[in-house]
């Protein structure tokens, strides 16, 4: 087993962070400039809507991209099942199978029923189900496999088997006469029995291409739904998919799918990449979870492809939905989400600089491709550090209903950033820091540019809390 990661999680309250709602609208505001109306935890301020084009969009002219119009296979109880970490009992995989047919893939893959007893007992018992999405389950390309396969009522199968030198000399032992033989063997049983059928290598970008593209055909005019590209190492960059999967689509009328590793990094990059040279299906894991490092995250994925076209994706899948699944399958397999996973990192939608936390107050679209709130999230803005702004802390300031001008406001926040120099300010501390400076000026003890009077304001609250606790 891997050890448990030490990465940060998502706490229950931030208390370094304003939180920044968005609700309400208006065309037009007080002072006739157009914009959004929002609050911000109970203070009335505008954001400009100014409607852009999108520049991550599909091009018009690229006429077999198919960013707009894609398959996920979501493969977490099958690929998933290869992490380190990974045992699904039967409960467990019910429910993550619940929850993406909830989110909305359109296929979940399961491992393959010749795998075990239990596998073959998990495979009946989620095709029991009635989930919308389709279920498939991966198999060698063996004839005992495929008639295991289809027996457990399954909605596809998708055969596999290597063909690189690699594995044909260390794995299999097998020619390509033998493997396309044996793949229309298993191919024309499968459509027998009316189900959806895909074919893929394994290993195909060390694969020789007039061997692969050479299957491909055969097997297309075979009649499979799909054939499979498999970065099983993860060596491949976007160049590299892009150049394939554009070719292999001169070459086959059925839909293309891809199977990428993440061991270079590249699985998200190069997943988009494919949609773009004209694949249909993605195969992911939630959180990434596979072999080795895994491969596509649906989150990372889902991010990508949000900020090509949002409303297609929005219209599409349950986004909400998303980090109720990282968190049962994070659970599941005793990690933690890491704090830079997209859209739902501990930091994914906090913003700390003063001239981000300024922009984003005016117009999120500023410093966010992607709105938290279609995602079920809040952005925060984070304050009591070294690095905060002004309009920040004066934003805090009207949430605590603190009426503040705009020299108090930057006096408190030099006081924050001094104190912030030697240890973060907790959001309890700046409130604190906040309603003392208010009070003073408020009583005539305090004026602005007045450092030691505030100082004394400060250590004489310190002690009264103090003696208050000692009581």
């Amino acid at each position: 087993m891997c050890p448990n990661q030490n990465a940060d999680s998502l706490p229950s309250e931030r208390s370094e962070m304003v939180q920044v709602p968005l609700d309400g609208s208006a065309p037009v505001n007080a002072n006739g400039k157009r914009g959004t109306s929002v609050k911000v935890h109970g203070f009335q301020g505008y954001v400009h809507t100014q409607e852009r084009s999108n520049p991550y969009a599909p091009r018009p002219s690229d006429f077999l991209s198919n960013i707009s119009n894609f398959n996920i296979i979501e493969s977490t109880l099958r690929e998933g099942e290869q992490f380190a970490n990974a045992f699904f009992d039967t409960k467990t995989k019910i429910a993550i199978a619940k929850a993406l047919d909830a989110f909305g893939v359109e296929y979940i893959e399961l491992t393959s029923p010749a795998a075990s007893e239990q596998s073959r007992l998990d495979c009946e018992a989620i095709c029991k189900l009635g989930l919308k999405a389709k279920i498939l389950t991966h198999i060698r390309c063996h004839m005992d496999d495929a008639r295991i396969a289809v027996a457990t009522g399954v909605d596809g199968v998708d055969v596999v088997i290597g063909t690189s030198s690699f594995l044909r000399e260390f794995s299999h032992g097998k020619d390509m006469a033998y493997i396309t033989k044996t793949a229309i063997e298993v191919i024309d049983f499968v459509k027998s029995k009316n189900i959806e059928v895909r074919f893929s290598s394994e290993d195909s970008f060390r694969s020789d291409l007039v061997d692969l593209l050479s299957i491909y055909q055969t097997v297309d005019k075979v009649g499979v739904h799909r054939v499979g590209i498999a970065d099983t190492v993860g060596c491949a960059n976007p160049r590299q998919v892009y150049d394939l999967i554009r070719t292999l689509r001169g070459v086959v009328g059925c839909d293309i799918e891809v199977h990428l590793h993440n061991d270079t990094g590249m699985a998200i990059a190069n997943a988009y990449t494919a949609l773009e040279a004209g694949a249909t299906h993605i195969d992911t894991s939630v959180l990434g979870i596979g072999e080795r490092v895994g491969i596509t995250p649906l989150g990372g994925l889902i991010a990508c492809l949000y900020a090509a076209n949002p409303e297609y994706v929005k219209n599409k899948y349950n986004l909400p939905m998303l980090r109720e699944i990282e968190n049962l399958v994070a659970e599941a397999v005793e990690v933690n989400i890491p704090f830079m996973n997209p859209i739902t990192g501990y930091c994914a939608f906090t913003h700390k600089a003063g001239i981000h936390a300024k922009a984003i107050l005016n117009n999120p679209s500023t410093y966010e491709i992607l709105k938290p709130e279609d995602f079920g999230l809040t952005r925060y803005v984070s304050i009591g550090h070294r690095l905060t702004g002004w309009n920040a802390v004066k934003s805090r300031a009207e949430q605590l209903t603190l009426d503040m001008t705009d020299d108090e406001i930057k006096d408190a926040t030099a006081k924050i950033k001094e104190l912030a120099d030697v240890r973060t300010q907790s959001m309890d501390d700046v409130d604190s820091l906040l309603r003392i400076y208010h009070s003073g000026i408020q009583s005539g003890e305090l004026a602005v540019g007045q450092k030691e009077a505030l100082d004394r304001l400060l250590r004489r609250h310190r002690e009264e809390a103090h003696l208050s606790q000692s009581a």
